[in-house]
This record gives structure tokens, C-alpha cells and sequence, in this order.
């Protein structure tokens, strides 16, 4: 016998809430069963169960059994309708599209019937009253299909590649950011001019060589020659081995080692980055910043003699 069917007598329900509740528990699960088995097994059970346990709830609340319907009736009857909307709430299909859908797939068969072969665009919308762009609608409507990303057999989402970094390659990236923000910082002042006015202020040559007082070619080789020591800064204490042995050990190269190690402190000083992912920000703190001061006391200021030869 199907549950909600038998005919108690009214004297036998139960009086409260909750022992309504309790005692037709199970009526909520032959339903969810007996709907599982005609929808796809995408639908979750565990949304099913909510929607007809809520809808029990309400059943036993608005109850009267005055009117000498037993309650398992009556709460199986709120129990479907409950579930019949979890399913139209789950649905990306309008009811007038079911319904387009529907008129279509009827008009197919009764022309192929008739015309022994599949109609055309043109047939169906003559036959459906409407116009050749309803029918593609309509069709597409028909011929449209939801996946689940959880779906337990073959599940979409093993199809699609995480394109998100790992844990590991997110700490790399803001460890290389935090160290790249020291390296901008520490550069002599007019390459360090070219490259936050490039890159991060988004001027134009001929505005840099303008404020620095010379050429728009000589603003190119600066900014070469400022990608090059960022480069090797970050090379040097980040992948040294990257880093090319210098040609002899003269005035250029000790200047570049300063450079190298002023870096290293100013990174140092800064602390770790509080960020695993990020990016520099638009305006790089200036050089007479206290870590600078710092890095003059310990040996790694910039020469003027650097800043001339960058001029």
C-alpha cells in the first residue's frame, strides 16, 4: 500500500506537532525515493529530503483534524507539491519553454510520420503558426542539457584545469613581489625615475626626457640598462646562479655588487611580505626612506659617481 493512502480513523492521529512530525517521518522518504527514480542523477537526495521534511513541518502545523481527512493524506499531498517545486526551482527552464520544447518535439513527429522524412525549419513553422527563428529557439530549448560539477559518475569538474597557483607557487610569487619592490627602491635615482615613470606611472618617453633633461634614446638606454640591474638584483640573491661572473672586478662592478647588497638589506628590513600574492604598488616608497639610511650606514649607498654614470 503506498503510504498517504490508508484510511485511519481520525481519532488515531497524533495530537501534537511533534509527534506528527516524528511518526510520518518516513512518509517523506518513500516520496523522495519514488521521485528520485524519474529525474536525472544529478538531482541531490539531500535537497529532496529538506524541501519534504520542511513541507511535513508545515503540513503537521496547519493540520485540522476536524476536517476528517487523515493526516498522512494530507501531508503527502503537501509533501509532493513541495517537491514537485524543489525540482521546478532546479530547473533552468521556464514553463514556457517545457512547453515550446514540448510543441516541437510533437509537431517532428507528426510531420516526419507524415512526410516520411525529417521536416525542415521551414515546415515545423508553418505547422507551429510562428517563424523559423521560434523553431531554432525552441530547439535549442529542447536540446539544451545541465551538468553537475559534483555529479558522482564522471564528474565535470575533473575536466576543467585549476588554473589558481599552489600554495607553494603563490608564496614564490609574493616572495619574488616583496623582493622586486626593494630592487625598484634601491635603484640610482634617475634609472629608478624611468622605471617607476614607465611602468608604474605610465608616462611617456618624451615626458621623462623631458624632467631628466635628455634624449628620448638615452631615456631607452636607461630603461635597458635599469632592467638589466633589476634583473641581476634579483638574480643575485634570489638565483645566483643566474648571475654571469663579472668581466674584471673594477669600480662597475664593485657599484654593482652595492647595489646587489643594498637590496638584500632593504628587503631584509622590510620584513616578509604579508601578502603570498600581489603586485607592486603604484608609487614605490622614495629613497630617503630611514631603510636607506640604514643601508648608507652599512656600506651599500649608491655613489654619485653611479648616479652620473646613469645620467
Amino acid at each position: 500500500m503506498v503510504p498517504g493512502d490508508e484510511k485511519a480513523p481520525v481519532t488515531s492521529e497524533p495530537r501534537t506537532v511533534d509527534e506528527l512530525v516524528l511518526s510520518h517521518l518516513p512518509l517523506v522518504g518513500y516520496h523522495v525515493s519514488d521521485m528520485l527514480h524519474r529525474v536525472p542523477p544529478t538531482v541531490s537526495r539531500d535537497d529532496l529530503m529538506s524541501a519534504g521534511n520542511m513541507a511535513l513541518v508545515m503540513a503537521a502545523r496547519a493540520y485540522d483534524p476536524t476536517t476528517g481527512v487523515p493526516f498522512s493524506r494530507y501531508a503527502a499531498l503537501r509533501i509532493s507539491g513541495a517537491l514537485l517545486d524543489e525540482l521546478r526551482s532546479m530547473d533552468w527552464a521556464t514553463r514556457g519553454a517545457r512547453r515550446r520544447a514540448r510543441e516541437l518535439g510533437n509537431a517532428t513527429d507528426t510531420l516526419r510520420a507524415s512526410l516520411g522524412r525529417t521536416p525542415t525549419r521551414q515546415e515545423l513553422a508553418a505547422n507551429l503558426g510562428t517563424d523559423v527563428a521560434a523553431v531554432d529557439a525552441a530547439r535549442q530549448d529542447a536540446e539544451r542539457r545541465v551538468l553537475s560539477m559534483d555529479a558522482t559518475e564522471h564528474p565535470v569538474a575533473e575536466t576543467f584545469r585549476d588554473e589558481a597557483d599552489t600554495p607553494e607557487e603563490a608564496l614564490l610569487a609574493g616572495e619574488r613581489v616583496h623582493w622586486l619592490r626593494s630592487a625598484v627602491t634601491c635603484l640610482p635615482d634617475r634609472l629608478r625615475v624611468v622605471i617607476e615613470g614607465l611602468f608604474l606611472d605610465d608616462r611617456s618617453v618624451a615626458d621623462l626626457a623631458d624632467e631628466l633633461g635628455v634624449t628620448q634614446s638615452r631615456i631607452s638606454q636607461m630603461r635597458t640598462e635599469a632592467l638589466g640591474l633589476l634583473r641581476d638584483g634579483l638574480n643575485a640573491n634570489l638565483d645566483p646562479d643566474l648571475v654571469g661572473a663579472p668581466d674584471r672586478d673594477g669600480v662597475a662592478e664593485r657599484r654593482r655588487r652595492g647595489y646587489f647588497a643594498a637590496v638584500a638589506a632593504r628587503a631584509a628590513l622590510a620584513g616578509a611580505p604579508t601578502t603570498t600574492v600581489g603586485l607592486p604598488q603604484p608609487r614605490i616608497a622614495p629613497t630617503g626612506a630611514p631603510v636607506d639610511r640604514v643601508a648608507q650606514h652599512r656600506g651599500y649607498a649608491r655613489s654619485d659617481g653611479y648616479r652620473r654614470a646613469s645620467a
